[in-house]
């Protein structure tokens, strides 16, 4: 005789359901981590402004104006930099990951502030 453990499969899918939960939600910020509404909008500001941050020559952003096609689109960017850290280093000086790259190094280059880059970052990776 063979013996078989049989769970409940009412007890299966919730942990099933309980795993689903946690996997989406392990990597998310909490609200107590978010940058604040007026952070993003100040990023948003410096990355538009075409004196500053200039983002939208070389990139589309949604809501932008007469953006460049040079660079990647700016979205999903929680996908493509899972590590905010990497996104902020790519803003400051992406040398440091490609030395042929033709993205101005923005903070080596004292065009924006470490703040400035802050804000920029969050928004950015907020899109």
């Amino acid at each position: 005789m063979q013996n078989t453990l049989r769970i409940p499969a009412f007890v299966l899918s919730g942990v099933v359901l309980a795993s689903l939960a946690f996997a989406t939600t392990a990597n998310a910020e909490t609200p107590a981590t978010a940058p604040a509404a007026d952070v993003l909008e100040e990023g948003k500001k410096i990355a538009f402004d075409r004196k500053k941050g200039n983002c939208l020559a070389c990139h589309m952003i949604m809501g932008g104006d007469l953006p460049g096609t040079i660079g990647p689109p700016l979205i999903a960017m929680k996908a493509r930099f899972p590590d905010k850290a990497k996104l902020r280093a790519q803003i400051a000086d992406a040398r440091t990951v490609n030395p042929d790259t033709i993205m101005i190094p923005f903070g080596a280059h004292g065009v924006l502030t470490a703040e400035e880059i802050d804000k920029v970052t969050d928004y950015i990776y907020s899109l």
